[in-house]
């Protein structure tokens, strides 16, 4: 069935569930093209640890929002919002099938929901707020924010200070929460025709696959990426070294941990992404969970819709 103007499929599921090959099969059976929905994969430069499509991979199908933002830049689920709108909107004006591909729940939320405009930054809330995480540890903020608002500081994890520190940023400049506010947002795919696709493995099988991609990163050259980076000029408070890996690494580089101790770390973390990520899209509406092995069902499954 030819899909619709306004439609495209959406790909989502666990870090290491295998979302970006299953998608470059589908969009190349399909004559498709895919749209990153990773956040941190928008960063040039920081390629290994955030596995980024190879060029071959590239070339045998077309890829966007991969490699748009200088690693300097702050890239917001807004920014992401607007620029994965485009891009659907670019790919289907050619007559091609759109593929929303990626695991970063706001982002996806974002694109879905749509964000409010908000209020602008106040950067003498910010400062007080940074100070508290400071003296009193992010943890303590994050369970400010769980109180206030317990689904919001959910999504975003007791990790995410940059998001954290929004939040309550925008309570104090509004009085209302994070949650309120996505609650009377619209968002501009709201008459889009989406088919919203879930990806599972067996948890055993995730974590293995987790394991293995993160002694592949270290064996291409995670290490001597970011050493490169930093080499460069580029700070370590940059954005994109939130991305999984990296901090450890950066940690590994100053001598405070050994190699293996980062790969280690890294992959606890990863386990642990993964899992909020599942808590994170298990909530979404209009989902279907596909096993990572379901590749013909999914692919027939598109074809039958209007996506």
């Amino acid at each position: 069935m030819r899909p619709e103007a306004k439609s495209f499929v959406l790909i989502v599921g666990p870090t290491g569930a295998g979302k970006s090959v299953l998608a470059l099969d589908l969009a190349e059976r399909t004559g498709g093209e895919i749209v990153n929905a990773d956040s941190m994969q928008v960063y040039q430069g920081f390629d290994i640890g955030t596995d980024k499509p190879s060029a071959e991979d590239r070339h045998r199908v077309p890829h966007h929002l991969l490699d748009i933002i200088d690693a300097r830049a702050q890239f917001t689920a807004a920014d992401f919002a607007a620029r994965a709108f485009e891009a659907i909107g670019a790919i289907r004006g050619g007559g091609r099938r759109a593929f929303v591909v990626g695991g970063t729940g706001l982002y996806i939320k974002a694109l879905l929901e749509g964000l409010f405009p908000g209020p602008g930054r106040d950067e003498a809330i910010r400062a007080a707020l940074d100070r508290e995480a400071g003296q009193v540890g992010l943890d303590a903020l994050w369970r400010r924010l769980a109180a206030a608002d317990p689904d919001y500081a959910a999504k975003v994890g007791a990790r995410d200070r940059i998001r954290i520190v929004r939040a309550l940023e925008v309570q104090t400049l509004t009085g209302r929460t994070m949650s309120d506010h996505f609650r009377e947002t619209r968002s501009r795919v709201a008459d889009f025709s989406i088919l919203k696709i879930g990806l599972l493995r067996e948890r055993a099988d995730l974590v293995r696959r987790i394991e293995a991609r993160t002694d592949r990163m270290f064996e291409r050259g995670l290490v001597e990426e970011v050493a490169g980076l930093i080499a460069s000029g580029l700070d370590e408070t940059a954005p994109p070294f939130r991305a999984l890996g990296y901090r450890h690494v950066l940690r590994h580089l100053k001598g405070e941990i050994g190699r293996n101790e980062a790969a280690a770390l890294t992959k606890i973390d990863t386990r642990r992404y993964a899992k909020r990520q599942m808590t994170w899209f298990r909530k979404m509406d209009g989902l279907t969970w596909f096993q990572a092995d379901a590749g013909a069902e999914i692919l027939a499954r598109i074809e039958a819709s209007r996506s």
